[in-house]
């Protein structure tokens, strides 16, 4: 090689160096740290996604799929401290099922990013878009825990007055941070109640999964008010358990077959048809979404409202999860 060439080359080399020069003296100085910054920045993990037409499986980044459900969760006009809430509410779900399977594939769904820009509009994506992620950024791996392990963590958009007790829900399980609080404010929730007429055979025909046919003569007779009776309200006024003819069903049974937005219900027969009155919106377990609001705006912190809701469970950070993220 003649002396220009062997020049050149060491000019290469010297301008290589210098442009690596502060990456290598960050690394020097910060060891591993920087293997966590680039593996965080960019974390994914499988969704799958279902349509009328198929299932698919597809990798998403973190943070995209995180805010995207937490928009779906709560309206982009409700106070930063309720959304932070129910961030943490979120990230405790979402850890729960990658301590139970270091891989999982999520299947809960969320707005993307297209989605968000179409629901917000440009004029207010990126101010909504910053909102969310704030939220998700403020509460960076706060969890809420009981007795060292995720705590279930219910929530509902508003509770029927006052938010029900896990233990008259769950038969045989601890719950005791799950207790009932007054959520009054709810009552405000333009949701909040409703009224609802059925067809007895409508009835007949979306609990068919569990009405219980004792032969084929009693399985063809039609249903009337006579043969739906409520037996059983919870302290918080949610139906706990219904008779149809001779089926003993749950209130969240007969909610979920008919589509009903809660368990807190009356019946009345109303012209030849069932008449359902419900209020609330939800099944009333855990965090009431307006009731955090509502004490967001009188300058609650989301530790605030976390604690009122889950009281005996310990707001912890889980950093140790994100190698679970890929």
């Amino acid at each position: 090689m003649n002396k220009i060439g062997q020049a050149l080359k060491t000019g290469v080399s010297v301008v290589i160096i210098l442009l690596l020069l502060p990456y290598l003296a960050t690394v020097f100085i910060n060891g591993d740290k920087i293997k966590r910054i680039e593996k965080d920045a960019f974390q994914f993990v499988k969704v799958c996604s279902s349509s009328q037409v198929d299932t698919k499986v597809e990798e998403v980044p973190w943070d995209t799929y995180f805010i995207g459900i937490l928009a779906k969760q709560m309206p982009e006009t409700y106070k930063k401290e309720a959304i932070k809430a129910q961030a943490v509410i979120l990230r405790t779900i979402l850890y729960k099922q990658m301590d139970k399977n270091p891989h999982p594939i999520f299947t809960e769904s969320y707005f993307t990013l297209e989605e968000l820009e179409k629901k917000w509009g440009i004029e207010h994506y990126e101010e909504y878009y910053k909102k969310y992620s704030d939220a998700m950024k403020e509460t960076e791996n706060k969890v809420l825990l009981y007795e060292e392990d995720y705590a279930t963590v219910p929530f509902h958009q508003s509770s029927a007055g006052k938010t029900r007790n896990a233990e008259e829900v769950f038969d045989n399980e601890n719950y005791d941070y799950l207790k009932s609080v007054e959520c009054k404010e709810d009552q405000r929730d333009q949701e909040w109640e409703h009224v609802y007429d059925f067809e007895y055979q409508t009835i007949q025909e979306k609990c068919r999964n569990f009405i219980q046919a004792v032969d084929k003569k009693k399985a063809k007779e039609k249903l009337n008010y006579d043969d739906i009776q409520i037996q059983e309200y919870d302290s918080a006024g949610y139906v706990k358990t219904m008779k149809i003819k001779e089926t003993i069903c749950s209130g969240e049974q007969f909610r979920k077959a008919l589509s009903l937005p809660s368990g807190c219900m009356t019946l009345e027969d109303y012209k030849g048809k069932l008449r359902i009155h419900t209020k609330g919106n939800g099944h009333g377990l855990g965090m009431s979404q307006f009731t955090a609001n509502e004490l967001a705006k009188e300058g609650k912190s989301y530790e605030d409202i976390l604690q009122y809701f889950f009281a005996g469970a310990t707001l912890s950070n889980a950093e140790e999860i994100n190698f679970k993220l890929e």
